[in-house]
């Protein structure tokens, strides 16, 4: 399995895992609504303080292959790997990092500014609106 193959498999088991849990069902998939939902399951699990850094670094790479593949079903793009970093890429120039962006809300939360919401609606008007 390739590791773009383990991104979307990564991203399915969010689907699975979350979508009755979440209370979206069916609903629950690569949408505005489901990323919502995780943002506040990210904080939620940061108010807890007892989260392992395994389990932490686990959800990391679950929810940033989810939030990469919200991000491509919503407005294009690639996975292409630049570095030891995986990114979605519009083109050559323009390209975001969702593991980057979980990893920050998961260490500075909200009311730092590191929103993967804020985040995901930002592509369409500040990347895309450059492309």
């Amino acid at each position: 399995m390739t590791t773009e193959e383990k991104i979307r498999a990564n991203a399915q088991g969010v689907i699975h895992r979350f979508s009755s849990l979440s209370g979206l069902h069916e609903q629950f998939g690569y949408n505005h609504e489901s990323i919502r939902w995780i943002e506040g399951f990210i904080e939620q699990q940061r108010s807890q303080g007892s989260v392992t850094p395994e389990t932490t670094a686990n959800l990391i790479q679950t929810i940033g292959s989810f939030l990469g593949e919200c991000i491509i079903h919503s407005y294009g793009g690639t996975w292409k790997q630049t570095g030891d970093q995986w990114g979605i890429f519009f083109d050559e120039s323009n390209a975001v990092f969702p593991f980057n962006k979980v990893t920050k809300q998961f260490q500075n939360g909200l009311t730092s500014g590191d929103s993967i919401l804020s985040f995901f609606e930002l592509i369409g008007p500040v990347i895309l609106k450059k492309s």
